[in-house]
């Protein structure tokens, strides 16, 4: 990934970046239902390496499964890169865990970024003293073969009821997680920075007790007046 463009991003939030999105015609961004698994994760900027979970189907779901080299939750722990993030499908399922403590102490060590996954983890207290970040949808005891039968990596997913294709940007903070299409990173990188600019400037207003009409979103009077309020030296806060 882009180094400067991660830099930006690591600047603003998802909520900036949700809205940047709305104004190119991209709305299902937000995956729903995904949180932090712990408070204060910070903010989490990567490029998506996916897995795909499917409905389980008995004759698919031998515990026997889990030694076989080539099956697709445990390839992944070995092959996602480092600096990463692993974006697991897991249909919305929170009966199941995708990932124990053990496996997100492998992808830590291994210095994949964060995971997330619209499921569950399994062993919530393990994980997260594994340091791993982790944003997803709960926790539970049962291992992912009581609901789940390992997919596809490095395919399309859906998480959280947004699309992720291999690759795409994976913005993750308090609120939860936004999904950039990596072809408009560099341009929603810019102007998200210029927006939280132009609000921070507008909650200064507003705790002075200006009114919002005519200021968010700005009429043209008020865009002229930050246009010269950003004009002054470095960058209007002399």
């Amino acid at each position: 990934m882009d180094p400067e463009i991660k830099s930006l991003l690591t600047q603003v939030s998802t909520a900036t970046l949700s809205l940047q999105l709305l104004k190119r015609g991209i709305r299902r961004v937000a995956m729903a239902g995904v949180k932090p698994l712990v408070g204060d994760q910070g903010r989490l900027v990567g490029p998506a390496y996916t897995l795909r979970f499917l409905p389980l189907r008995e004759d698919l779901a031998d515990p026997a499964v889990l030694a076989v080299l080539g099956y697709g939750p445990r390839r992944v722990i070995e092959e996602a890169p480092a600096d990463s993030v692993l974006v697991i499908e897991a249909r919305g399922v929170t009966s199941a865990g995708v990932v124990g403590d053990i496996l997100a102490a492998r992808l830590k060590y291994r210095g994949v970024a964060a995971l997330v996954t619209d499921g569950a983890v399994r062993d919530g207290s393990g994980v997260a003293a594994t340091g791993l970040p982790v944003w997803c949808a709960g926790s539970a005891a049962p291992a992912s073969l009581g609901e789940h039968v390992g997919g596809d990596l490095q395919v399309a997913v859906g998480c959280g009821n947004v699309t992720v294709i291999p690759d795409d940007i994976i913005v993750a903070d308090g609120d939860g997680v936004v999904v950039v299409p990596a072809a408009l990173a560099a341009d929603v990188a810019a102007a998200a920075i210029d927006q939280e600019r132009f609000e921070a400037w507008v909650q200064q207003q507003v705790e002075a007790g200006r009114k919002t009409l005519g200021l968010y979103p700005p009429d043209a009077a008020t865009q002229a007046e930050y246009d010269a309020w950003r004009g002054r030296p470095e960058d209007g806060q002399t």
